[in-house]
């Protein structure tokens, strides 16, 4: 987009300017006059959702320069405002910053178009498809564990069970491998039109690259080897700790010495108006690659460069050799992001480590996988749970009696168990491992760390405690230091992570709304060390924010949601931090202040007691239709092991083929049961109001995780639907999560990428906002894209990769807007693909 933009300027500003701009801001705030010289935020009372529309107003006047809510922050005044207005500058751009680079503009041959015909026909593909995988799976399995049953004796069966644990491993790891050479070959730089044959070939190859158990390995050195089998061109001594696994493999390069941390996403694809297009991605030798970032087709890094956290590379960027980059879009920065030293870690240590990784999975998690499931069906089959010891049928009600039994004890001995497990082994673990210290990846100490990670980042126990008083008990049950608790019963959300909860400081009186990563573990390619990651008191963190070991923030901050958390400068005392790279903003404003009232005095124990309880009832809810879905999956295979005499494979695969579609439909009807009698809708209100409670209830017991398996099919825009979105005909969604389902509309032919996010709601201290996003046909949201509440998109619209769009913005039609937060963006700023 070209036109007029915002900098910085000694002159006076145009006459008249000033007194439109204050017009369009009191019609938008509803004041009978706007002072040129007042403050928006601390003078006007306004806030980003009322300052979002005045942006929109300004766009739509062709005789303004457009403004952005980067220009709100950095010039607070009309008359500010006013005088940074000047033709042909760029919007919002840093100092000494250079242009991102133009996209290729080259002519390229247009995609096979396709019609309804190819729509379903390649949903009937994907069908056969996966009843194809199900009948597999039965066949392998049925036939080990026929061979397990035949041995004689506790040492034979193990010995067996190793086998046959062996060969399913090496078919599961490596059927990606085969049907990818076979059906693909070696990818190449091209554009596939969606639901085409060419796209179910290359879904199905991405399908089963990204449900092998390989991406159990992340983080060893099985990983490298395992992509470079799928014709990745990886160096050596790479470490990658990133389970978003590349899919179009033979497009990425990657350097001796290169690390990439976890939550990167580096597909070498992405999807733009219903045509895929494959990319190379390059990274050069000793490259760091930080948390939560995104790097889209066409991008490289240069050698002994780096890439901050929460940043991204669009397409066309590149880093020069040594330099370090942040933001998103990237540009340069002296911010050092791998502050931790390498240490010797040899092609030895490395190879010694996967041997042991692989034997203890073959010679323990196997066989006592398979242990525990002959116990399960063997005590429900025999029928000597809860009644005499009879062999039972399906046909017979002892048989889900014994299965409801069996269920239930065990569901309801796994929570106190595992809280019993996590209270005592990770603090024995953590002995062996001194923070501040530098060891070697892939030995004693970097095992002992990965065991402790893995048993304390419980997703389930997480989701059971969040949102409620509880997870402040359970954190520092697990070894959080939270100081003094001032309690507000939603102190945290239902997704917390760390690398060391022994490491992880909250300051007294900080909340965080959802998906907070505290990065406790700096890496290079050969070496880690834990330090304390502290976030200090009455802060408030947004959603997904990826906090660094040195973050330079301290007391009454805001961190907005998707921020760049700052490595260097000054400590940010009593201020807001928005954008990556970040920049400040009031720390709050007086509409989030609103219900402060309702935060102390002595009405507050009164109204957290009613919201304990409620979130017991809640917690109740989700324990509830967990057991459900466990007995009713059980009783599935149960039946399946019974009729297995008769029925042969055949009832294997059958069971297999109905796990699938009962997971999607019985959590469809959770939903629905949920939000029967108060379905979701916009909301204004304090976290003590009985509607966020219902909120946090609609959050806490239906899961969403199951959609993501519809990725890139014709079903997942029909799911949709059934949960309460309105969504147009014909949508491509290769990985979006919404999290109000019922406030969100969808028009014809949208594409949705990997990673990206609709969310209608934001959670500012004891503040709760929610309103109806809308988005029009024909809209591209590129990978890691997050839209939030109350905003519309125009028709044909792109959000480039990694963008984040705030609240209230309205994009206009066939528009593309890039960056964090998202803006207009110039040529070359952030290409989405358009060309």
């Amino acid at each position: 987009m070209t036109g007029h933009q915002l900098e910085v300027m000694g002159t006076a500003a145009v006459p008249g300017r000033e007194e439109t701009l204050a017009r369009l801001l009191a019609d938008v705030a509803k004041l009978d006059e706007v002072p040129l010289d007042s403050h928006f935020f601390n003078d006007l009372g306004a806030d980003s959702l009322v300052m979002a529309h005045f942006c929109a107003r300004v766009r739509k006047r062709p005789d303004l320069p457009s403004v952005s809510m980067r220009d709100i922050y950095r010039y607070p005044t009309i008359s500010a405002l006013s005088a940074a207005m000047v033709d042909g500058a760029p919007q919002g751009t840093a100092p000494g910053a250079p242009p991102v680079p133009a996209p290729d503009t080259r002519p390229r041959p247009p995609a096979e178009p396709t019609g309804r015909p190819h729509y379903v026909l390649c949903g009937l593909l994907q069908v056969l498809c996966y009843l194809g995988y199900a009948c597999l799976l039965a066949v392998v399995t049925a036939r080990g564990y026929d061979w397990i049953s035949g041995g004689s004796g506790l040492l034979q069966a193990y010995l067996r069970s190793v086998v046959s644990g062996a060969v399913l491993l090496v078919v599961l790891c490596a059927l990606p491998v085969i049907v990818k050479w076979l059906l693909i070959g070696r990818w190449k730089p091209q554009r596939i039109r969606v639901w085409s044959l060419l796209y179910v070939r290359f879904w199905l190859v991405k399908t089963l690259i990204r449900s092998s158990p390989v991406l159990l390995l992340a983080g060893s050195p099985l990983y490298p080897l395992y992509l470079r089998a799928l014709g990745a061109r990886i160096g050596r001594g790479v470490t990658f700790l990133s389970r978003n696994v590349p899919v179009c493999t033979d497009l990425l390069t990657i350097g001796d010495g290169t690390v990439v941390r976890k939550d990167s996403l580096i597909n070498c694809y992405r999807a733009h108006d219903g045509v895929i297009e494959t990319g190379p991605v390059t990274l050069g030798r000793d490259a760091v690659v930080s948390e939560a970032t995104v790097l889209d087709i066409g991008s490289r890094l240069g050698d002994a460069s780096q890439l901050g956290h929460a940043s991204s590379l669009q397409t066309g960027q590149e880093v020069p050799d040594g330099e370090h980059w942040h933001g998103s879009p990237a540009q340069p920065t002296d911010a050092e992001f791998q502050p931790v030293e390498p240490a010797r870690c040899g092609t030895l240590r490395r190879a010694v480590h996967g041997v042991l990784l692989l034997s203890a999975a073959v010679l323990v998690y196997v066989p006592l996988a398979v242990g525990c499931l002959d116990v399960l069906l063997s005590r429900i089959l025999e029928g000597d749970t809860a009644l005499e010891p009879v062999q039972t049928s399906p046909a017979g009600w002892a048989f889900y009696v014994d299965v409801l039994v069996v269920t239930a004890v065990i569901f309801a001995c796994a929570v106190p168990a595992a809280l019993v497990v996590l209270a005592t082994v990770p603090r024995l673990l953590a002995r062996f491992v001194t923070p501040g210290r530098t060891y070697p990846l892939f030995g004693f100490h970097h095992a002992v760390h990965r065991a402790i990670l893995l048993l304390t980042n419980s997703r389930f126990l997480t989701r059971l405690f969040g949102d409620s008083t509880c997870i402040v008990h359970y954190l520092r049950w697990i070894g959080y230091d939270l100081s003094r608790v001032e309690q507000t019963g939603s102190n945290f959300g239902t997704r917390v992570k760390h690398e060391s909860p022994f490491m992880s400081a909250i300051g007294t009186g900080t909340m965080v709304a959802d998906g907070l990563s505290l990065m406790n573990a700096d890496y290079s390619s050969t070496s880690f060390r834990l330090s304390r990651t502290a976030i200090g008191a009455h802060n408030f963190l947004g959603n997904r924010v990826a906090y660094p070991t040195r973050g330079r923030t301290g007391d009454n901050c805001l961190l907005a949601t998707k921020v760049m958390v700052p490595v260097d400068g000054p400590v940010r005392h009593d201020v807001g931090l928005l954008g990556s790279p970040c920049f400040e903003i009031p720390r709050s404003v007086m509409r989030d202040s609103t219900f402060d009232e309702l935060t102390n005095g002595n009405g507050l124990r009164r109204r957290l007691a009613a919201k304990n309880r409620h979130n017991a009832v809640t917690m109740a809810w989700f324990l509830f239709a967990g057991w459900l879905y466990f007995f009713c999956i059980t009783l599935l295979f149960a039946c399946a092991a019974s009729l297995y005499p008769q029925w042969g494979t055949a009832a294997i695969a059958l069971a297999n083929a109905l796990a699938l579609p009962f997971t999607v439909l019985y959590f469809i009807l959770v939903e629905r049961a949920v939000t029967a009698l108060h379905p979701p809708g916009p909301l204004f209100c304090s976290i003590y109001d009985r509607r966020f409670w219902r909120r946090e209830r609609y959050w806490k017991v239906p899961s969403e995780t199951y959609v993501q398996v519809l990725n890139g099919t014709p079903f997942k825009g029909f799911a949709w639907r059934l949960l309460g979105a309105s969504v147009g005909t014909r949508l491509f969604d290769d990985g979006l999560s919404v999290t109000e389902r019922g406030m969100v509309t969808i028009g014809d032919s949208c594409t949705f990428n990997a990673g990206s996010v609709v969310q209608p709601h934001s959670q500012e201290d004891a503040t709760f906002k929610s309103d109806r996003s809308v988005i029009g046909s024909g809209c591209t949201l590129g990978v890691g894209a997050f839209v939030h509440y109350g905003v519309q998109v125009g028709d044909g619209a792109v959000l480039a990769a990694d963008s984040f769009l705030m609240k209230g913005e309205v994009v206009p039609e066939r528009a593309r807007w890039a960056g964090n937060p998202a803006r207009p963006a110039l040529d070359g700023d952030g290409d989405g693909g358009e060309g």
